[in-house]
């Protein structure tokens, strides 16, 4: 798809084309976010031209760009597997160059996307993570059908916008998931999060199957727990595959070897397409964590997002588009107030 627009800043027909990742792009794209982030991005895959090309023959990562008629690179977005499930994919990193912004060229990377790019690969449900610094891609995506069901306190280090300016502080981002091939399933909603539970699922188009749990003992097995550390933004993920007797022990480990690298945030994921989620969401609770919304289809089931953060997250700037957005943000924020006097 081409078109010929007018580039504002340099007063001259600028013709670009949205085109699929090819491995000449690789090099355009390092360019294209050294320029935007300087060398502060903590996602290193678009700073590594050889792994960016793997990782788009292996569909880790579908990268989709804009083009100049020269071979420019100057905007991409990317599609990237970052949840368990392989069949839903982040919608990621994208980015533009300052004086191309005003060419809608993010408009149409992102229908190139979702209306052909999605399809064409099967994928079943896509998400985005937009920064909470401004509302651009969360109008975007309210108005491309996507739901917002989580908000990520602190998740992002200023560092990563000192180029540009546009923060101030650790940034939260916001969790909008778009569903494009409906599975139907049961989902367990803990007690003490069923009315907030209730309220994030109203909203999804897809169907499950509401089922509250008020006390229900762990698996008798062992928990599964994996850990993934994000050293650059100070960011610590556990996904928590089963939750059985030992989680508070297994917790209490894992933690330690991510506060030894010196993290700030921690994410944990669990599994809400089992009763014992209630047990796993009462040790969350005693130990310091506070709920950050659902993520559907996360393991192809559904995940719950609960999040400890040692630091305390700015509120007041965090921008947000929709009202449905805001209630998320109250809920999210009172439930961090309860986790924080705990101490």
């Amino acid at each position: 798809m081409q078109q010929k627009v007018k580039n504002k800043t340099h007063h001259s027909d600028v013709q670009y084309t949205v085109d699929l990742f090819r491995p000449a792009d690789a090099h355009g794209i390092v360019r294209l976010f050294e320029a935007v982030y300087g060398n502060d991005y903590p996602i290193r895959l678009y700073y590594d031209p050889e792994r960016l090309t793997r990782a788009n023959h292996t569909g880790e990562c579908r990268s989709v760009v804009a083009r100049t008629s020269d071979g420019q690179i100057v905007g991409a977005h990317n599609l990237v597997r970052s949840a368990p499930c392989e069949s839903t994919y982040e919608w990621a990193a994208g980015l533009v160059l300052k004086e191309y912004r005003s060419l809608r060229i993010t408009d149409r990377i992102v229908e190139y996307l979702m209306s052909e790019l999605v399809p064409r690969l099967g994928i079943e449900e896509v998400f985005g993570e937009p920064a909470c610094i401004h509302l651009h891609i969360q109008k975007m995506s309210v108005r491309m059908g996507f739901v917002e069901t989580a908000l990520e306190l602190s998740l992002m280090p200023e560092s990563a916008y000192s180029k540009e300016k546009s923060a101030s502080g650790r940034v939260a981002t916001l969790l909008q998931f778009r569903c494009f091939k409906p599975k139907p399933h049961t989902v367990f909603l803990p007690r003490a999060y069923e009315d907030e539970l209730r309220f994030l699922y109203s909203a999804l188009d897809d169907k499950r199957t509401l089922v509250p749990v008020e006390e229900h003992g762990p698996e008798a097995v062992c928990s599964e727990l994996s850990l993934q550390v994000f050293d650059f933004a100070q960011v610590a993920r556990i996904a928590i595959h089963h939750a059985g007797e030992d989680l508070e022990s297994r917790l209490a480990e894992i933690e330690r070897d991510a506060l030894s690298r010196n993290v700030v945030v921690l994410q944990t994921w669990l599994k809400l397409d089992t009763p014992a989620v209630a047990s796993a969401v009462h040790t969350l609770r005693a130990r310091g964590y506070s709920m950050g919304g659902i993520l559907p289809r996360w393991f192809d089931t559904d995940g719950l997002l609960m999040q400890k953060i040692r630091c305390s997250p700015d509120f007041q700037s965090i921008a947000l588009y929709s009202d449905r957005a805001r209630d998320i943000l109250r809920i999210v924020a009172q439930d961090w107030e309860r986790s924080s006097r705990l101490g």
